[in-house]
């Protein structure tokens, strides 16, 4: 009789799978410790074990507002020294980890956990913090775009400073 094999995930994967279990277990907590993380990845089991490599993704290689080392990953956001939650677009990030991963792709993960990405990109993401609907600079986001709708930024510069000498 043939022995089931574990799945295969990356362990990146695997860590904001158990951040994202976290958030919608616990929906009025904002972030959660390093420690929560690991200990959510321990009871899923995705492999069957904890892999070691998950407390270092979930302190460092996945934490968008950290510096890389070596992994870029833009899957988590640090909220204090050992606070993490789901990274949000619009959060700041390290420059060096720009266009790097933010969220599982589906066919690298197990069928069952496609829902947590659904959740993420349709609920998650949509959710703005007290902070970011208070904030008067993030306020001002899209002021004045109706100044250069329809022309391509390029040209509407080029056109302010015609004649400029």
């Amino acid at each position: 009789m043939a022995v089931p094999s574990k799945p295969s995930i990356k362990v990146a994967d695997e860590t904001w799978i158990a951040t994202a279990l976290l958030h919608q277990e616990n929906p009025s907590q904002e972030d959660f410790s390093v420690q929560e993380i690991v200990d959510r990845a321990a009871k899923e089991a995705i492999t069957g074990e904890l892999r070691p490599g998950i407390y270092v993704h979930a302190r460092q290689h996945c934490v968008a507002n950290r510096p890389p080392d070596p992994g870029r990953y833009r899957m988590l956001f640090a909220t204090g020294k050992s606070t993490r939650r789901l990274f949000r677009p619009g959060d700041p990030y390290h420059p060096a980890r720009d266009g790097s991963k933010m969220v599982p792709e589906k066919e690298e993960i197990p069928a069952e956990y496609h829902r947590l990405v659904d959740w993420y990109l349709t609920e998650y993401v949509g959710r703005r913090t007290d902070v970011e609907k208070t904030d008067p600079i993030l306020q001002l986001r899209g002021l004045g775009k109706e100044i250069w709708a329809g022309e391509h930024p390029d040209e509407y510069v080029h056109r302010l400073r015609r004649g400029w000498e």
